[in-house]
């Protein structure tokens, strides 16, 4: 386990820097917002990311307290990543990260990789409300816990059961959204986004 660095500063921010600031660290944290992950599903969702590296930077956040591993039971059997009730406080952080980001989105770059579930926290910044959105992108499927105080925030596939509300949108509509161009709601009175459902939070977007 590599030794921890320091800033050597006497401020929260540096501290909050030495435990998260090293390359790939937050950006695990996002993925396991999603709830407990293996390590190749970690690896395969973080293209660009050494097999050494991964491995590193989640002992890191064991020893820092921010994620624990621990072994699923039969017949699934295998070891799993999940974030502690500290590494769950992250989620503003992210968030505030991926709003002040938004300008430098602009246009997808050949080299840019993508994930449909990298769509999951712009859109859960832009609903409002409580329950569980599903989000059908050509790219894939998520689903979205709006509201959620604890545990996942999002999670990969369709809902296992029936949500309440089902969102369909393309690709450039996701990333305008996630860009600050368009609300959820103005994407859905233009029919860019097609709402399903009988839950509060459909009935209130299909009537915003």
């Amino acid at each position: 386990m590599s030794p921890r660095r320091s800033y050597d500063q006497y401020c929260s921010a540096a501290r909050a820097l030495d435990t998260v600031g090293d390359r790939w660290t937050l950006l695990i944290v996002r993925e396991l917002l999603s709830g407990p992950r293996r390590y190749t599903d970690l690896h395969a969702d973080l293209p660009g990311v050494s097999t050494d590296v991964l491995a590193s930077r989640l002992k890191d956040m064991e020893r820092d307290g921010l994620a624990t591993r621990r072994r699923l039971p039969p017949p699934g059997a295998a070891y799993v990543y999940e974030l502690t009730v500290r590494g769950r406080e992250l989620l503003p952080v992210i968030q505030a990260l991926g709003a002040w980001g938004e300008a430098e989105l602009r246009e997808r770059r050949p080299t840019d990789a993508v994930r449909a579930h990298w769509f999951a926290l712009p859109l859960l910044r832009a609903l409002e409300g409580e329950g569980i959105v599903e989000v059908r992108l050509e790219e894939g499927d998520f689903h979205l816990y709006v509201g959620a105080e604890d545990g996942p925030v999002y999670g990969h596939g369709r809902t296992p059961g029936e949500p309440d509300a089902r969102l369909t949108m393309d690709g450039d509509t996701c990333t305008a959204i996630g860009r600050g161009e368009v609300s959820v709601t103005d994407a859905v009175r233009a029919g860019r986004i097609e709402v399903d459902g009988d839950g509060t939070l459909a009935k209130g977007l299909r009537s915003a």
